[in-house]
């Protein structure tokens, strides 16, 4: 296979009306699988932090790469863009518009991808994906709605204590499925809300999930809190729930 073949995406940008959302919108990307078809059905990412994990993940060029060489099956992808300025207050769980925009995420942008693509409604065809904070919402989502999303992809996840908290409430995760991945240098990382041990972080997460029987997958590597070290993983990521 040709290098500029891997190149060859076909991307498609909405913007969802909400009213749920103090904006009224939220921009989408989605990516559609090379000879994509109406007719089939496809399993589909979420991503939150759209635009980055297109801009600098690479994730449709990763993912056609993996599809044409036969890695994994074909998929969509649907990128949710966030506003970096109420990042925090979106996807923390206490952050102020947290409420809100799990709601639009699970009443109005899932089921507008559902209405507009032939995406499989299935909880074992759907992954919620994020980096950070967006790993984060996605396993919060997830346990909003455990009959459909039981499947993230946690990348470097910020589960402060908040966070933590809510999911130490939790007596069982049997029916979670996580792909986590950390940097063995995020020890000291600066957010807006100071500064966190992400790999320490991390391994409790793992060590809570685990002990309350979720299947998780959990690696720790070289690297820092950046689209760096994630995008290197996210083949891996990909291929742990859609391998051929």
């Amino acid at each position: 296979m040709s290098d500029s073949a891997y190149f060859k995406r076909t991307i498609v940008k909405h913007d969802v009306s909400s009213s749920i959302l103090p904006t009224g919108t939220r921009s989408l990307r989605v990516y559609l699988p090379p000879g994509f078809n109406e007719i089939l059905s496809y399993p589909v990412v979420y991503c939150q932090d759209g635009e980055d994990f297109f801009n600098f993940g690479r994730i449709a060029t990763i993912a056609n790469k993996l599809i044409l060489d036969g890695e994994i099956e074909p998929i969509i992808i649907a990128g949710v863009d966030v506003d970096k300025k109420v990042r925090t207050e979106e996807y923390s769980p206490d952050g102020a518009l947290f409420e809100t925009y799990t709601r639009s995420f699970t009443e109005e942008i899932v089921p507008f991808i559902e209405a507009t693509y032939p995406v499989r409604t299935d909880w074992n065809d759907i992954v919620l994906a994020g980096d950070s904070l967006g790993g984060t919402v996605s396993l919060h989502l997830a346990l909003k709605q455990p009959e459909k999303f039981k499947q993230v992809i946690s990348l470097s996840g910020a589960f402060y204590s908040a966070s933590y908290d809510i999911l130490a409430a939790q007596p069982d995760f049997s029916w979670l499925r996580i792909f986590m991945i950390v940097g063995l240098q995020e020890t000291a990382y600066e957010t807006d809300r100071g500064v966190f041990d992400f790999l320490q972080i991390n391994r409790d997460t793992h060590q809570l999930l685990s002990e309350r029987s979720a299947r998780v997958h959990y690696e720790e590597h070289d690297g820092q809190h950046l689209w760096g070290f994630w995008q290197k993983h996210i083949p891996d990521a990909l291929k742990y729930y859609f391998e051929v």
